[in-house]
């Protein structure tokens, strides 16, 4: 039915449609850089900023000034529950709680606080710090709080291991192999922290440190982890036994590694944990604080801090690439384009930002398996050349496309060559299996699922496999740039997607939470490549979504969909995933369901008289169920192209998305 033969009753009033685009549009526009780029805050759990506070005590350098602000943020998102959560008003975890407790002592709350008080009674009540994780057992070792066979086995001879072998650098995932590397270094040489006001953390610990006996314990998920705890117990006795000058020559090949992908002031894989690692790495192997790989490795982290009047936080990581797309595309669709509109240069300004920092000559780790493959993809962050992002390339790409310069077409024709090389299932090391036709973030085929099963792999967030949210993507792009359905890679990405479809219609949404903007992201995908609308894939979808619209009208998902939490639902409604299921519904020919007129009016409802709306609760996850993410600009970007594409497909009085975003 074409949208305004629909009852004008079920509409949003088209003038207060209008305003209230044009509100968003003004807002997000008024947040562009200078120089053309958007880039907003990036917000995980407690552990970054604890993580940054026990930093400084490792190194003895001490600012009290911005601890203290530090301080203020980490009581500020404590929990009712006593402990820290991974994700807005979530569940305690103990390893957060524990890294929070100590970098608030450290910062210099007392113990006997209340807030301290009611943090240690959590952490006690759940188990004990004996039973955070591996990352927060090796940062307590670092410490002296916990001996140093409480964390698994990782030699750092496995930089000598060859390809060929079961666990090797190039099989797992590229933020894990910037991590490990430098901690390798670490876990060799044992470094204990300078940490000079002595702070200690026994009281966090049901059993004393050194009479745990099961720092490593199941419930193991599969064979493969008892298999692994039994090579760890190896590996600990034959560990002393290996030479010296092996030794020495692994250490000189981890350091060769984090120099070569230094990354200036972006830092070791531009996200803060492998950066962390790198600072302490050098500071252990001698190089004094003025050297400048020291030097530029220090100031990447803190290039990370959020510092204003009262409070800091440190972030993960930048996010420009990947917010200056999809701003650029919000404002696209919202009519602030090249041809006329208010920010008619902001959009250009934007593309030609981004243009320019395409990868074209470095060769990254993904050439490993695709080592023909010319480059001409897209970081997430500023700089991260070693490591170009297919989502991010996928999306700039169908941005440039709509541009419409003639200066993109190059660019276009690298990224395009580049995403159809890094399709799954293809070039030198098929996989054969399920993931064949998608696409993973990073690298292609890195499946190899026995490395989650790892002792040091407790988080199971080792690898990069491919999934229906970058595929979706890639298949958009590529549709965008003239491909069709028939093309053997779009019909491989099609049925991987379709294969991917969960039982209730929906899709698993990996890099965003969680099955509403997995569900939308197919969506768009599937009407960029013609698939019909009555497909029964898409009507299977569609009635899914529709089933999990709250009464509001808007649409929510809680972080915990990832555990054991019902798909779809949540407390309240958000508005980027009420956004979401909104282009969702409508790429599915949806525009004219009272359903997504019901959607749209929360929308208008919920935001600001300054054009922009409120969303506490996260909405993006880095790795399901142990680190989650905020992006402060989902909240402005995704509702601004979700209304907007309404008031298009109304005045068109179409139903028919033209685009695959």
């Amino acid at each position: 039915m074409p949208c305004d033969n629909a009852s004008p009753a079920t509409h949003p009033a088209d003038e207060q449609l209008v305003a209230a685009v044009a509100r968003a549009g003004t807002a997000l526009s008024q947040r562009q850089k200078p120089d053309g780029h958007w880039v907003f805050e990036l917000e995980a759990d407690a552990t970054i900023p604890a993580e940054y506070v026990l930093l400084e005590h490792y190194l003895d350098r001490i600012d009290p000034e911005l601890q203290a602000k530090i301080g203020v943020y980490l009581r500020s998102i404590q929990g009712d529950h006593g402990g820290w959560p991974l994700f807005h008003d979530g569940a305690l975890n103990i390893s957060a709680s524990v890294k929070a407790y100590f970098a608030l002592k450290a910062i210099g709350d007392d113990p006997a606080a209340p807030h301290m008080v009611r943090a240690r009674d959590a952490i006690l009540a759940a188990g004990g710090a004996e039973r955070s994780n591996v990352f927060t057992r090796i940062q307590l070792a670092l410490f002296g709080q916990v001996p140093w066979h409480a964390v698994p086995v990782m030699p750092v001879e496995i930089m000598h291991l060859p390809r060929w072998f079961p666990f090797h650098l190039s099989k797992v995932s590229y933020w894990s192999r910037t991590v490990i590397v430098p901690l390798l270094v670490l876990m060799a040489l044992k470094p204990q922290a300078r940490n000079p006001r002595a702070i200690a953390i026994p009281e966090l610990f049901t059993t004393p440190p050194e009479q745990v006996r099961d720092w490593i314990r199941g419930p193991y998920r599969s064979a493969w982890g008892r298999f692994f705890r039994g090579v760890d117990v190896v590996l600990r006795r034959i560990e002393t036994l290996f030479p010296a000058t092996v030794r020495r020559r692994a250490v000189q090949k981890a350091e060769s590694f984090v120099i070569e992908r230094l990354n200036g002031e972006d830092g070791l894989g531009a996200i803060y944990p492998a950066m962390a690692n790198s600072v302490m790495m050098f500071d252990l192997l001698g190089y004094p604080p003025e050297h400048p790989h020291a030097a530029i490795a220090w100031a990447s982290v803190r290039k990370l801090l959020v510092i204003g009047p009262d409070s800091a936080y440190c972030q993960p990581c930048f996010s420009p690439v990947w917010d200056t797309a999809l701003a650029g595309l919000a404002m696209t669709e919202a009519g602030f384009i090249p041809e006329g509109g208010p920010n008619s240069a902001g959009v250009n300004a934007a593309s030609a930002w981004l243009r320019e920092r395409q990868i074209t000559e470095l060769v990254g780790d993904w050439a490993v398996r695709r080592p023909d493959l010319a480059p001409g993809g897209w970081a997430f962050q500023y700089n991260n050349p070693h490591y170009p992002d297919v989502d991010d390339t996928a999306v700039v790409g169908m941005l440039l496309a709509r541009n419409g310069d003639p200066a993109h077409a190059e660019a276009i024709a690298r990224a395009c060559a580049w995403i159809i090389g890094m399709q799954s299932g293809g070039g030198d090391a098929s996989d054969g299996g399920p993931s064949d036709g998608g696409w993973g973030a990073f690298e292609p085929e890195n499946t190899h699922a026995y490395l989650n099963h790892i002792p040091f792999a407790d988080h199971g967030a080792l690898l990069d496999p491919p999934t229906a949210d970058v595929t979706a993507r890639c298949v958009s792009f590529l549709v965008q740039t003239g491909m069709t359905r028939e093309d053997p890679v779009l019909a491989r990405a099609i049925a991987y997607l379709k294969r991917e479809q969960e039982e209730d219609g929906s899709w698993f949404g990996r890099w965003g939470t969680n099955y509403i903007y997995g569900t939308w992201s197919v969506l768009c995908a599937l009407n960029a490549a013609g698939i019909p609308h009555e497909d029964p894939s898409m009507r299977r979808a569609v009635a899914w979504l529709l089933s999990v619209q709250r009464d509001d009208g808007g649409w929510g998902e809680d972080e915990e969909s990832y555990a054991a939490a019902a798909p779809g639902r949540y407390k309240e409604s958000t508005p980027s995933q009420t956004a979401w299921a909104l282009l969702g519904l409508m790429a599915a020919g949806e525009a004219a369901n009272p359903a997504v007129a019901r959607g749209v009016d929360w929308l208008m409802r919920t935001q600001r008289p300054d054009g922009e709306w409120d969303e506490q609760p996260y909405t993006a996850v880095g790795f399901p169920r142990v680190f989650y993410l905020r992006y402060h600009g989902y909240k402005l970007f995704f509702p601004l192209m979700a209304m907007a594409r309404y008031r298009n497909l109304r005045r068109a009085n179409t139903n028919r998305v033209e685009f695959g975003f």
